[in-house]
């Protein structure tokens, strides 16, 4: 099994998101939308809003984010390009169960709930599509649970910085093999299932091995392969 194969919390980590949208199905979502732009920080939909419309991202990063009552806030996932935003709600017509905020400047096709449902009900080959991106999130979810349990949190905080660092991290220029994720230590224990505190001390013990270099909101992967391997992978 090759590295791009390789599993991570449960997930397989491809150069493509599962579920890749084929030319002429994002024809069909841009002609049934229009275009907008979001700033990093705006909320493109606030968790327990409705279900009005989705949106294919073109370009830039969307985090979607859900509260506890505690105030703890979860990152269950990133969203690139060529990725559906706010899907599941449209399909299921129930209010938002997060929050999608652009994390660097967005743009994206909005498609409105009724448009986008009755793409789904004329077009298989596209509702077929949006099903298995969909059915990769939950097995995504699963495998991240399974390994709440079964996994030290610095094995989980490393794998999930692996996983989103390969999907949606940007290379360094001049730096072969490194990588960037702007993303805060708050978010990536979120998205680990563990303490920031634990996400400092292996962010320190990673560092101190040569496998990654941090600064305020970003993280550098020097060497993604090692960084698998530190982690069992």
């Amino acid at each position: 099994m090759g590295f791009e194969a390789a599993h991570v919390h449960g997930t397989r980590v491809h150069s493509e998101p599962s579920g890749t949208f084929s030319p002429d199905e994002l024809r069909l979502i841009r002609d049934a939308g229009r275009t907008r732009v979001w700033r990093p920080g705006a909320v493109l939909f606030p968790e327990g809003g409705p279900p009005d419309s989705v949106v294919l991202v073109e370009e830039g990063l969307v985090k979607i984010t859900a509260d506890a009552d505690t105030g703890y806030t979860s990152l269950l996932a990133i969203r690139g390009p060529g990725e559906l935003v706010g899907e599941m709600s449209c399909v299921d017509g129930r209010a938002r169960s997060a929050t999608a905020t652009a994390m660097r400047p967005v743009r994206g096709t909005v498609v409105a709930s009724d448009r986008f449902l009755t793409l789904l009900e004329r077009n298989g080959s596209l509702t077929l599509t949006v099903l298995r991106g969909l059915a990769a999130r939950l097995r995504d979810a699963d495998g991240l649970r399974a390994d709440q349990g079964a996994l030290p949190s610095g094995v989980r905080v490393a794998r999930v910085l692996l996983d989103l660092v390969l999907r949606h991290g940007a290379e360094v220029p001049g730096r072969a093999g490194e990588r960037v994720l702007s993303v805060s230590q708050r978010e990536l224990a979120g998205a680990a299932g563990t303490s920031r505190e634990s996400v400092v001390r292996t962010l320190r013990r990673l560092h101190r091995e040569g496998l990654v270099s941090t600064s305020r909101g970003r993280t550098v992967v020097l060497d993604p392969r090692a960084l698998a391997r530190w982690a069992g992978i």
